[in-house]
């Protein structure tokens, strides 16, 4: 949906991916309760949201940890050598974590994922877990808290500096394409500064 819905979007708006963080480094094993909810959501998202697939074998493949924070390091280490290529590490960690069972938890997952994608992986390995990268994963993600942003993934339209949430239709791509448009309506005194 995401991927239609960009290639509908008026020209006039930029796309800006915003890392919200979640959860922080642990390299506690997450608990079992834990581990089941999520297996379940799965399960309704793949019943709910035609085409879409899960690989169940993570959570016996891997240690399960509830930490995204490396994961969101990876998106900028990769930012850092092209501006572009953070689109491309998050549709990375997003297939092998949802459809290849690997664990974007860890480290040398990520440098995996990196030399896939064509990256310089030791400029990736020493950008990974710099403080650098940490000062920006902390920024984006006050940034986002700012926002108030109810979930993850969000969507908000950024339109004559007031930011709008917009209520994501993962079935039906033109019900956000509308609510978009709705936002960005020419208004006097009003211009878009994107999303």
């Amino acid at each position: 949906m995401w991927r239609k819905l960009q290639e509908h979007l008026p020209s006039n708006i930029s796309v800006k991916y915003l890392l919200g963080g979640l959860a922080a480094d642990s390299d506690l094993t997450m608990p079992q309760s834990m581990q089941d909810n999520i297996q379940q959501i799965w399960k309704t998202i793949q019943q709910t949201i035609p085409g879409t697939q899960f690989n169940f074998e993570f959570w016996t493949k891997n240690k399960p940890r509830r930490s995204t924070y490396p994961a969101c390091r990876a998106v900028i280490a990769a930012r850092k050598q092209s501006q572009t290529m953070d689109k491309k590490m998050i549709l990375a960690i997003q297939e092998g974590y949802y459809l290849r069972a690997l664990n974007p938890s860890e480290d040398t997952v990520l440098v995996q994922f990196a030399e896939e994608i064509g990256l310089d992986h030791v400029q990736f390995k020493n950008d990974l877990n710099s403080e650098d990268t940490q000062y920006e994963l902390d920024k984006e993600v006050n940034q986002s808290r700012t926002l108030a942003t109810q979930g993850f993934p969000s969507l908000i339209v950024k339109n004559n500096n007031k930011h709008y949430s917009i209520n994501i239709d993962y079935i039906n791509m033109n019900n956000n394409l509308k609510a978009i448009q709705t936002v960005i309506a020419p208004r006097p005194g009003n211009t878009v500064a994107g999303i």
